[in-house]
């Protein structure tokens, strides 16, 4: 059985079955505990991590030493702090699993590797991240657009998946309300 990460790169580009296996020779799978650090602030994010099973936080924590979550990632999607990998500099942020996580590390030496022997891969992150880019400029716009109350629902209604894996207090943190008030929201939603 292929890895769920060959099926994701065959949705946006062709692979025969000997550029698979070079795929699979350059990753790495990681098996995470629930509450187990991926990366922690200070470290270099030495690869890009896709989520094979499970589900993973990526947030830092401000200056009033309140946790602030970004993103969220399930299965099918990537995480990294992409400035830290790029740069190869020390992170700002945590990438922590909310519960039992398996990935694929797609190290930053192997990469270049990669690209240079297997171009599509190249257009494959291409799309990727031109998708995840897109993601993240709507959720600005919305986080300045749309009321607490809005947020959430929008929340829900497009990521149900989530409702049920993350606790209620990671969700206010990503939709940037203290807990108290997301149990108000939701319990006049209801």
């Amino acid at each position: 059985m292929q890895p769920n990460l060959i099926e994701h790169i065959k949705k946006y580009v062709e692979l025969n079955d000997e550029q698979n296996q070079l795929v699979l020779a350059n990753i790495m799978p990681i098996a995470l505990k629930k509450k187990s650090y991926l990366l922690e602030e200070g470290q270099i994010c030495s690869s890009l991590y896709f989520v094979e099973k499970g589900c993973l936080r990526f947030f830092f924590i401000n200056d009033k030493g309140t946790e602030q979550i970004t993103q969220f990632a399930i299965e099918n999607w990537w995480i990294a702090d992409y400035m830290s990998f790029d740069t190869q500099s020390p992170s700002q942020f945590y990438i922590q699993a909310i519960e039992n996580t398996e990935v694929y590390a797609f190290d930053y030496h192997n990469q270049e590797k990669v690209f240079s022997q297997l171009p599509q891969l190249e257009r494959y992150f291409r799309l990727v991240l031109h998708r995840a880019y897109s993601a993240a400029q709507l959720r600005m716009k919305y986080l300045y657009d749309f009321t607490k109350e809005e947020s959430y629902q929008h929340f829900i209604t497009r990521f149900p998946e989530f409702v049920q894996r993350i606790p209620q207090y990671m969700l206010a943190s990503y939709l940037n309300l203290t807990p108290e008030y997301l149990s108000e929201i939701r319990k006049n939603t209801f």
